[in-house]
């Protein structure tokens, strides 16, 4: 496991952290924004409202060549981007890059709508019509077409990344985010969690498209509604502290803070890299993904499904991520510790050498005893990478820990004997469950239960983000090894979601980081090389609909 994690460290790191003063991947993406936006003059801007009107129905053609219609595409497209990452990758961006990385948040969301735009035009433009008369489409076809032959080694290698990517980012990712939750809340295993959320990823995706495009077209919209006003009514309740906290975020991403126990690095380009990364997780502009979604929209028009697409960074980053952001903020959760649930085998609770000690850097014992709550040598406890205060073995907090911790078999023994595979104390939340926290103390004034809105919400976001990226993940095993590769990768896909549930929240993160940025680099590659073709194909839709007098 050390071996694996050590070759995680360093995929990491060459993807998303070299140079290290100032990210490649950071340059590619928010460079190809700054580039598309302004050869396209703002379009996220100008046509946005066009976008709106797509996207209702109003050029809506069932005859038109396509699976599904303008708003299931984007429904399929927003259920796999609107979801944990406006949950847990907000709460991630915070806690370790601090208030500040929302606004690199909101930027990458502003210069992402005139990159889904370009990436959802191209989609359509280069779309494949299949035997059985659907579609598929995405990178890895209008790198082929448009770039041409030499260039289907990359077209592989982006599909090959959507395989791979789909396993950890869309999928065990959401299932380890609802394993989370349900573990900090209710003390669920995280097993019984896995099998139930495997099971109706499962039972959807067997149905392909036309059955995922009809779930989300009606999950989509109740999840969001559902969500937005839960924070809504938080906003309302702590308004007074909405200006103070837009305040906080804006000059804590040039001026970065640490919180009060060391959340928020106090780096710039930390702050900065944190919220490029769950910003492009949240959105993913230019990861090339939601360009699958797209293609498959009826429509014989690329730039009218590239509008609707360009839509999704608005709804998903500036609305709904700004949303928990302030929730998080405004309530103080970001910085404060919290009675929690101390699980010992879920792989979000570490143990190691206070800093400065003696013993620092030789093994630690297999055994570490507690005398009322505290470790009896320099031992650390942390989950989330903060430490732990005093242990107890009742929610209450009542009756502090005296005994035993194993760690060889992550259990706890009291001086009374009795074993415990779980523990409490206050600690600093993370992910998903910080949200949770922030919107419980929000909601506490007109009700006691407000994380349960969260836990209900990590629920559909999860399963929707699941089934969704279930498609991506199949169109490329398809292109790779045609239609027989379907059926197996689906059966593989359900299975991944179960480990996802089962494995550490921090190493599967880094491994969806890592699958997120190789999908990026062919696909924005490729956008760059045929951005004159999206110029091109906007001014004649453009000058058509101005000569019939429709937009």
């Amino acid at each position: 496991m050390e071996f694996f994690e050590s070759i995680v460290d360093v995929l990491e790191k060459i993807v998303w952290d070299t140079p290290s003063v100032f990210p490649m991947m950071v340059i590619l993406l928010l460079g190809f924004g700054i580039f598309i936006t302004a050869r396209l003059g703002f379009i996220q801007l100008r046509k946005l409202k066009h976008g709106f009107k797509v996207v209702t129905g109003q050029y809506d053609d069932p005859n038109d060549e396509g699976d599904v219609n303008h708003f299931q595409a984007l429904s399929t497209a927003l259920s796999a981007t609107v979801g944990i990452g406006n949950i847990a990758g907000v709460a991630l961006a915070i806690h370790f890059g601090g208030p500040g990385a929302l606004v690199w948040m909101w930027v990458t969301a502003l210069l992402g709508m005139a990159v889904k735009y370009a990436e959802c035009t191209l989609a359509v433009h280069y779309r494949t019509k299949n035997a059985d008369g659907s579609v598929s489409g995405g990178p890895m076809y209008y790198i082929e077409k448009g770039l041409g032959g030499n260039w289907k080694w990359m077209a592989m290698a982006f599909a090959g990344f959507t395989v791979i990517c789909s396993f950890f980012t869309g999928n065990a990712i959401q299932a380890n985010s609802v394993a989370d939750v349900m573990s900090s809340s209710f003390s669920v295993p995280v097993v019984v969690t896995g099998f139930i959320t495997a099971s109706i990823v499962g039972v959807v995706i067997i149905g392909g498209i036309k059955r995922i495009g009809y779930v989300t077209s009606r999950l989509t919209p109740l999840m969001a509604v559902l969500y937005v006003l839960g924070a809504l009514v938080i906003l309302i309740l702590n308004y007074d502290q909405v200006l103070p906290s837009l305040y906080l975020i804006v000059t804590s991403a040039f001026d970065p803070v640490a919180g009060a126990f060391g959340v928020g690095s106090g780096a710039i380009m930390t702050t900065l890299v944190w919220g490029v990364k769950r910003g492009l997780f949240s959105n993913e502009a230019g990861q090339g993904s939601a360009p699958i979604a797209h293609a498959a929209a009826k429509t014989d028009e690329p730039v009218r499904e590239g509008v609707v697409a360009l839509l999704e960074p608005f709804i998903d980053t500036l609305i709904v991520c700004t949303m928990t952001g302030l929730v998080i903020i405004t309530t103080g959760a970001w910085d404060t510790k919290h009675p929690e649930s101390i699980s010992l085998s879920e792989g979000n609770t570490s143990f190691g050498w206070v800093q400065n000690s003696p013993q620092a850097g030789t093994e630690l014992p297999q055994l570490i005893l507690f005398e009322e709550g505290l470790p009896a040598s320099d031992v650390l406890v942390q989950r989330f990478r903060f430490s732990v205060d005093t242990l107890f073995v009742d929610a209450a907090q009542q009756v502090p820990f005296t005994g035993e911790i194993n760690l060889s078999t992550l259990t706890a023994t009291t001086a009374t004997g009795e074993q415990m595979a779980r523990l409490f104390g206050n600690a600093i939340d993370n992910g998903a469950s910080l949200t949770a926290r922030a919107f419980q103390i929000g909601l506490e004034p007109i009700m006691p239960w407000g994380s349960l809105l969260v836990t209900i919400c990590v629920l559909l976001f999860a399963i929707s983000t699941s089934i969704s990226w279930s498609y991506y993940g199949d169109r490329g095993a398809q292109y790779l090894f045609g239609d027989g590769a379907i059926l197996p990768f689906r059966i593989f896909y359900v299975f991944m979601n179960f480990v996802g549930a089962v494995i550490a929240l921090e190493l599967v993160w880094r491994l969806g980081d890592i699958a997120l940025g190789l999908m990026t680099i062919p696909n924005l590659i490729a956008l760059f090389a045929l951005s004159g073709v999206v110029v091109k194909l906007t001014n004649t839709y453009f000058k058509k609909m101005d000569e019939e007098g429709e937009d």
